[in-house]
């Protein structure tokens, strides 16, 4: 820790423009709750270049016990910003968000005799945005990619009803992740999270990513965890109170 200047922000004057969020070069400022908050001490280099860019007079600079700004730990966050903007805003024709309409009851399909119960496309965590119409006041089902194989009546048993976002905790960035989730929670109420993995050890990582996105983010909001065995049956469900 060492004595030095950085920003603080009046959360009563802060109105939520944003105008701070986009003058900030080290992405040290979001909107959280619809107030603009310092993220992390490390992201601040307390030069201030903020300071004249809010109508409210709401940020200031003081002098206090502090880490060290860091200018390592601020390019990765940064790159790590860039990522998640460019998923939000370029799309493919195959990441282009749906809302899917299931066959009513007597509807002849073509595709499966059992009717599937995804509600939305893209399913994938890293495609998602978190702003997507799927999200909104939505029951979320988190899921290790390796499930549906695993349970032949995934769609009926854990699916229906759900949103869904698909990942891999093993083979992707679970930094990534930590920040994806966080930030669909902090964009939606969610009805209800549920984090469904394997019971290999690796898999569990959802676990630790929905822990971890629920506590950067001061969510007010415990989860279901379901264990799936490798026969396709539910081990063991207990709920995380975070």
């Amino acid at each position: 820790m060492v004595l030095r200047n950085i920003v603080k922000i009046d959360e009563d004057k802060c109105n939520g423009c944003g105008q701070c969020v986009t003058a900030c070069a080290e992405g040290a400022i979001e909107i959280v709750d619809g107030k603009a908050k310092l993220i992390s001490d490390i992201y601040c280099d307390g030069l201030g270049a903020c300071l004249g860019h809010c109508p409210e007079d709401a940020i200031t600079i003081e002098q206090r016990e502090s880490v060290e700004f860091d200018e390592a730990a601020t390019e990765t966050h940064l790159a790590r910003q860039k990522e998640l903007k460019a998923q939000a805003s370029f799309q493919c024709p195959g990441m282009a968000a749906q809302q899917l309409q299931q066959k009513g009851a007597g509807t002849q399909s073509l595709v499966a005799e059992v009717p599937s119960q995804l509600g939305h496309w893209p399913v994938q965590l890293k495609l998602l945005s978190p702003n997507a119409p799927c999200f909104a006041d939505a029951d979320l089902l988190l899921v290790a990619d390796c499930v549906p194989f695993a349970m032949s009546d995934f769609h009926s048993k854990l699916l229906a009803g759900h949103s869904v976002a698909v990942g891999c905790p093993k083979l992707d960035d679970v930094e990534f992740y930590i920040e994806k989730l966080g930030a669909i929670l902090q964009a939606n109420k969610l009805k209800s999270l549920t984090v469904v993995h394997m019971e290999v050890p690796c898999c569990s990582g959802l676990t630790h990513i929905a822990r971890q996105a629920i506590t950067k983010n001061k969510i007010d909001l415990s989860f279901e965890d379901v264990t799936v065995d490798l026969q396709g049956n539910v081990s063991r469900t207990e709920t995380v109170t975070v």
